[in-house]
């Protein structure tokens, strides 16, 4: 079986940010790592973003923007890319799934998903 040319593996890490939190005022700040890992055999570079957090209460706040973090890292075949984020809620408990926009050196276009996961207080979920 030929290797997959185009490939983007997304791996999250999340955490509560207590000390930046207010409960009484419904504010709920978590932080999020992410690893890109280019997988497939073609150097690539993330363009854009595309986010959708929703909260427990069913709000859904989409964030679109260049790159992440203020840049666009160029990826070569096995090589990854860290960085850390955050985001706020109205509730201890929502979760967010997108895709960063590509371009690969061969000129083809291609969306990495980035399947969804979950920001929730600790001791909140059983």
């Amino acid at each position: 079986m030929a290797a997959v040319v185009h490939k983007i593996r997304v791996d999250v890490e999340t955490s509560y940010l207590d000390e930046q939190s207010d409960p009484k005022e419904r504010r709920y700040v978590f932080s999020y790592t992410i690893t890109i890992r280019n997988e497939g055999r073609v150097p690539a570079k993330l363009l854009t973003r595309h986010w959708i957090i929703t909260d427990a209460n069913g709000k859904v706040q989409e964030v679109r923007g260049e790159g992440v973090v203020g840049e666009q890292p160029h990826l070569k075949p096995g090589q990854g890319f860290r960085y850390s984020s955050g985001a706020v809620l109205e509730t201890p408990v929502g979760s967010m799934h997108g895709s960063y926009q590509m371009i690969a050196d061969d000129g083809r276009r291609f969306d990495a998903p980035i399947a969804p996961f979950r920001l929730a207080m600790p001791g909140i979920l059983q």
